[in-house]
């Protein structure tokens, strides 16, 4: 190899290490027999995955956040796909400006989308409900459905479904039977951003969250608060582990890398 690819290669590896090196030391702690983090651990148990595996508490925070991002993901999906086929295919006016706004949630800080929502769902009583709670992370969650349909629309011939239609089909046939499949692996990607977003949402939540529907994030951002022990640990590693798989996989069959 050439001494220049050699140190463009060294540069990568130093830059990918520092990236993951708080990966591992969140894994490494959550391995220490201590109560306490420390790194590198002082002895080895899987005691406190257990403890996460069996406190109501978290398991109920997993329920809810898994419950609320597949909520929202599927929700995303079908506003996002209507809006994204609706600016490619369709006369809107002021199309540039609908982008935009679709869009804007990803400009803007969550903080501010999350404090805005608040305000507003305090006046119609609709503070600490789930149902407010999925509108919020259906806002956020929106736009990366939206980026991944446009990306694939625009890769496709108009002219199929015109093809479709030709031959008897409905305009509800042709989405369906034709555009629809070529979709699939921009809805793919799209939704995998979304329950990701929805899933991993801190700043938004954090505001908008009730009693009953406390979030894996915000339960651990709470947690933080009165003391770090090797528990928070534990829950980020098998976030990062899930996290890791779901990226793994749908870059084996989506092939997600061209939609990043």
């Amino acid at each position: 190899m050439k001494p220049r690819s050699l140190i463009a290669g060294a540069y990568v590896a130093l830059v990918l290490g520092f990236l993951m090196l708080p990966v591992a030391v969140v894994v490494l702690a959550s391995f220490s027999s201590t109560s306490f983090l420390t790194v590198p651990p002082q002895g080895l148990t899987l005691k406190w995955y257990g403890r996460v595996l069996q406190s109501p508490e978290y398991l109920h925070a997993i329920w809810v956040s898994v419950s609320l991002a597949a909520a929202a993901t599927l929700g995303a999906l079908v506003v996002g796909t209507a809006a994204s086929y609706a600016l490619v295919r369709r006369f809107v006016p002021g199309r540039a400006l609908v982008s935009s706004l679709v869009m804007s949630p990803l400009v803007f800080p969550g903080v501010v989308i999350g404090v805005a929502l608040l305000q507003l769902y305090a006046a119609l009583g609709m503070a600490g409900s789930f149902v407010g709670l999925w509108l919020a992370h259906l806002v956020i969650t929106v736009p990366y459905v939206v980026r991944t349909t446009l990306a694939s629309l625009h890769g496709l011939d108009a002219e199929l479904e015109d093809a479709a239609c030709t031959l008897g089909a409905t305009r509800l046939e042709a989405f369906r039977l034709v555009t629809l499949p070529l979709l699939r692996p921009g809805l793919a990607a799209g939704g995998l951003f979304a329950f990701i977003t929805s899933f991993d949402n801190v700043p938004v939540s954090i505001f908008l969250t009730g009693v009953a529907s406390t979030t894996l994030p915000v339960k651990l951002f709470t947690a933080i608060e009165f003391g770090v022990d090797p528990t928070v640990a534990a829950v980020s590693s098998l976030l990062i582990l899930a996290t890791g798989a779901t990226l793994v996989l749908a870059e084996r069959w989506v092939g997600i890398h061209r939609f990043t």
